[in-house]
């Protein structure tokens, strides 16, 4: 997979084979970032890569300018194979990467807060909902952040009772919504 811009631009990473990641598509990565780009700057910010896989979205976010991103991805061999991509491109000094499950990471208490969190979990896992109540809960969103979730189109229902929002966009088989302070 390639990074679509910014300082990183057309350098690949690597997208294990496994049953348990589904990479977000080049399509949706430009649709969301082209979004993102009238709405924030990406210079200096911290970003909070939910259910990271490759590290996709996060690797993007550094490539654009963020300061730091912090990637959460509870199984072992994806969260290997993160952690290479991260040492390939030299940005695992703008990166922290935790193996856990992003329920149990939201639960935690922080003072520190991210301007931009990014979750694409597997599209039928529906603890997304528990991570979102968490976010809200722990005040994990900056003052003017935004929370992005992609899902599935075959979800939409539940997902917009869940999270009292519509999708903003749906590309394909993906919805993606977004929540704010």
């Amino acid at each position: 997979m390639r990074i679509i811009s910014g300082y990183l631009k057309g350098r690949l990473i690597n997208v294990p084979q496994s049953k348990f990641i589904r990479p977000t598509t080049d399509r949706v990565r430009e649709t969301l970032f082209n979004i993102l780009n009238n709405k924030i700057i990406f210079d200096d910010i911290n970003v909070l890569d939910l259910y990271s896989g490759s590290g996709s979205l996060g690797i993007e976010c550094i490539s654009r300018g963020a300061d730091e991103v912090t990637f959460v991805e509870k199984n072992s061999k994806i969260y290997l194979n993160l952690i290479e991509n991260l040492k390939s491109l030299d940005i695992d000094k703008k990166s922290k990467v935790f193996r856990t499950e992003a329920v149990i990471f939201t639960k935690k208490e922080t003072l520190f807060k991210y301007d931009l969190i990014l979750a694409d979990p597997p599209f039928f896992d529906f603890d997304i909902y528990e991570v979102v109540k968490n976010v809200k809960k722990n005040n994990l969103l900056a003052e003017n952040g935004i929370m992005i979730i992609e899902r599935s189109v075959q979800t939409k229902e539940k997902d917009i009772l869940e999270f009292s929002v519509e999708p903003f966009r749906i590309v394909g088989d993906a919805c993606l919504y977004e929540i704010s302070n």
